[in-house]
């Protein structure tokens, strides 16, 4: 039921960020850094703008980049991972090159660079993300198939005639499906937590796009007015929403796997 619940939580926060009315965020300057209330959940910010829906739709935004990006870099975990442990050799090495290359780098660094080198915007937070995140998944995914491929079965489709690729896509590939799925939504927070951080620094969306990193970034220079509720919702809501994914990756872990629940 938890499982059911957060998973109908995320979809409901996503879809309302999409159809959800822009007036609802507008400016009102007769309304300017009000205090939580009935009326304004979360408060007004310096421009009159209601701060619950715009943390909402910026939780929309989050979780939709999010999502997005976590599931390419799974994509190229798998692809890799596959590969690597079933061709071995050149492959496997280059593999190995670029998970070092790509670990050995302090990610927010990384991510800046790709972010600048592609021009920032919403395109460049996406990539940044996708093309960060699959390397320890692929480590997991290549130790997976290099067990896997010492199975009798698998020896016999060898035996049989099929080439090393054709035995990873048939007789492999099925039998990770779990592990894949359990780090693609393990993926999701740090997918998530990263696309704030680099809004938050200005490497992502226009200031005028509701997003938490632009929110938090623009609230932290009213915090000291006493105006603590600008930062307070939104970041506890961004906590949240990480929390809420890290529990649903470890519940479906625990339905896939029963056994991972006495570790």
């Amino acid at each position: 039921m938890l499982t059911v619940f957060v998973i109908a939580l995320l979809f409901v926060i996503a879809l309302a960020g999409i159809i959800m009315n822009p007036q609802k965020w507008a400016p009102d300057y007769s309304q300017r850094l009000l205090f939580p209330s009935p009326s304004h959940w979360f408060g007004t910010d310096y421009l009159g703008r209601d701060m619950f829906y715009r943390t909402v739709k910026g939780l929309s935004t989050s979780i939709l980049i999010g999502t997005l990006a976590a599931a390419v870099s799974a994509f190229i975990a798998l692809l890799l991972g596959v590969i690597a442990a079933s061709m071995g050799g050149i492959a496997d090495k280059a593999t190995a090159y670029f998970v070092d290359l790509f670990l050995g780098v302090p990610h927010m660094v990384l991510l800046l660079l790709i972010s600048f080198m592609l021009g920032r915007g919403l395109r460049g937070i996406i990539i940044a993300v996708a093309v960060t995140h699959w390397p320890s998944l692929c480590r997991v995914i290549r130790g997976e198939v290099l067990q896997i491929r010492e199975a009798q079965y698998v020896k016999t489709a060898r035996k049989m005639g099929k080439t090393r690729l054709e035995t990873a896509f048939s007789h492999i590939i099925p039998h990770i499906v779990p592990q894949f799925i359990i780090g693609l939504i393990l993926l999701f927070p740090h997918a998530i937590l990263h696309e704030a951080a680099l809004t938050f620094l200005g490497f992502g969306l226009p200031v005028d796009t509701p997003a938490i990193g632009i929110i938090l970034s623009e609230s932290l220079k009213h915090i000291a007015t006493g105006k603590w509720h600008l930062v307070l919702f939104p970041g506890l809501t961004l906590v949240i929403i990480v929390m809420l994914f890290d529990t649903l990756g470890e519940h479906i872990k625990i339905l896939i796997d029963p056994a991972s629940a006495q570790e």
